[in-house]
């Protein structure tokens, strides 16, 4: 595919599968035709870049469909000031969006490929404001601190207290919570010490987080 198809290809993405998909916010829409998400799919299949699918990337995990990603983006409503702490590097394309939209992004991932991959592809676009590590934050990353925004990209069996505590009081967490083949997107707000909100925003699958913690004792 040419670089012309591309744009065209990106073009139908936004305006077919992600603006009807109740996007509406222009710095997504605008973001999502800026940054190239071919580049950030396996050399192999830089042809389904754009389709409306999850574009597997190894070790049993995937790209979120385009429009997921999209509505990720738009609930978190990221600030320019915004810190945030992505959960599952994957690809590093999610992590180019959140670096674009917010002051700085700390990612993590538990496959050193994945990382060392996303970090190649940062160098080769300019992106420098990306913080990379290796490791499991599937119960938060507290060596960071804490953060305005969390990402989580990968599903979580049940909402625990574990990852939301690295949230500011203010801050936003997105997380896809269920098994298959129920799951919820929903948005966890930190009103305070021990004050939360959560909002349930649509239903998808994603594959799940490894290590993810369950606790039957914990209810928001």
């Amino acid at each position: 595919m040419d670089k012309l198809n591309f744009e065209r290809a990106r073009h139908n993405m936004v305006e077919q599968q992600i603006r009807t998909w109740d996007v509406f916010d222009e710095r997504v829409l605008d973001l999502m035709l800026e940054v190239p998400r071919e580049d950030f799919v396996p050399q192999a299949l830089r042809s389904l870049a754009f389709n409306d699918m999850a574009v597997p990337l190894g070790h049993g995990e995937a790209m979120m469909q385009p429009k997921v990603e999209a509505r990720m983006l738009q609930a978190l409503n990221v600030h320019p000031a915004d810190t945030i702490l992505e959960i599952g590097t994957g690809s590093g394309y999610v992590t180019a969006l959140l670096a674009r939209l917010g002051q700085h992004v700390f990612s993590v991932d538990l496959h050193a490929d994945f990382v060392e991959s996303a970090g190649t592809r940062f160098a080769s676009h300019g992106i420098d404001d990306v913080t990379l590590d290796t490791g499991d934050a599937a119960r938060g990353w507290g060596r960071r601190g804490t953060f305005d925004i969390i990402a989580v990209t990968g599903s979580l069996p049940e909402l625990t207290g574990d990852i939301r505590k690295d949230l500011n009081i203010g801050g936003r967490m997105f997380a896809v919570i269920g098994r298959e083949p129920v799951m919820e997107a929903c948005l966890i707000t930190r009103l305070g010490r021990d004050d939360w909100q959560k909002e349930a925003l649509f239903e998808t699958v994603v594959p799940p987080l490894a290590n993810a913690p369950e606790s039957h004792h914990f209810v928001l």
